[in-house]
């Protein structure tokens, strides 16, 4: 689904907000870097070999419908079903860190941490049942990724929104220039191997797509629905 760039609210800060000119140009960058996002992303590929198999999703019969056939409040109970699943294990996985372990979990944005495509405006809200499972793990000194698809131009957007409505952001990955044409799902693997390399063991990858989950580097993952890739 495509942002109407007409419909972004003025956000409301803790610093002045941008106004005037400005703010056109944040808006015109905005949703023309939201077009060229949707335009690149490349369609949803099957678990690498390697790719975690405990997967938690919601029911196929929920997540077999469209997007037109799903309301938001079904969106809603089908996110907190998965989220549901992820919260037990990931509070006995992070009571039982062992010594100087360093404990990640890596979120995608769009329709997982951030409702994206079910109301328009900017700061867009967070999904509350992620953002619930978040600010545990960050209260329990967990350290939160995001690794997205948005292209670069957009980071500090981005980055700015996820503060906003109270993610903890210890590392925020997007899409660079050399990176627009790549493998969506290959990006974010190489990513999350990053993130290992800096020490960092993933409890937890939690996505709602395919791409967003294949390709291992994560102990377990949680896939929120999509409802057949109608959803970014």
């Amino acid at each position: 689904m495509q942002r109407d760039p007409m419909s972004l609210s003025v956000p409301t800060r803790e610093e002045p907000p941008m106004t005037g000119s400005s703010w056109q140009r944040f808006v015109g960058v905005t949703a023309a870097a939201t077009a060229v996002t949707a335009a690149l992303m490349s369609p949803a590929v099957a678990a690498a070999p390697d790719a975690t198999p405990a997967v938690a999703t919601a029911s196929t019969t929920t997540t077999n419908a469209t997007a037109a056939d799903v309301d938001y409040d079904t969106w809603q109970k089908d996110c907190q079903a998965v989220m549901d699943q992820a919260f037990p294990y990931l509070k006995q996985r992070i009571a039982g860190a062992g010594a100087g372990e360093k404990q990640a979990i890596v979120f995608d944005i769009d329709n997982t941490t951030l409702e994206t495509d079910f109301g328009f405006s900017y700061p867009s809200p967070a999904n509350a049942p992620v953002l619930e499972v978040a600010k545990y793990a960050q209260e329990h000194g967990v350290a939160l990724f995001f690794v997205t698809a948005r292209p670069g131009i957009i980071y500090s957007a981005t980055d700015y929104n996820l503060k906003h409505v109270g993610y903890k952001v210890s590392g925020l990955y997007v899409r660079s220039l050399g990176d627009l044409f790549r493998d969506v799902a290959e990006y974010k693997t190489a990513k999350r191997a990053e993130i290992e390399a800096k020490g960092y063991t993933i409890i937890a990858n939690i996505g709602n797509s395919a791409t967003d989950l294949s390709g291992g580097h994560a102990e377990k993952t949680y896939k929120l629905p999509d409802y057949d890739g109608q959803l970014s």
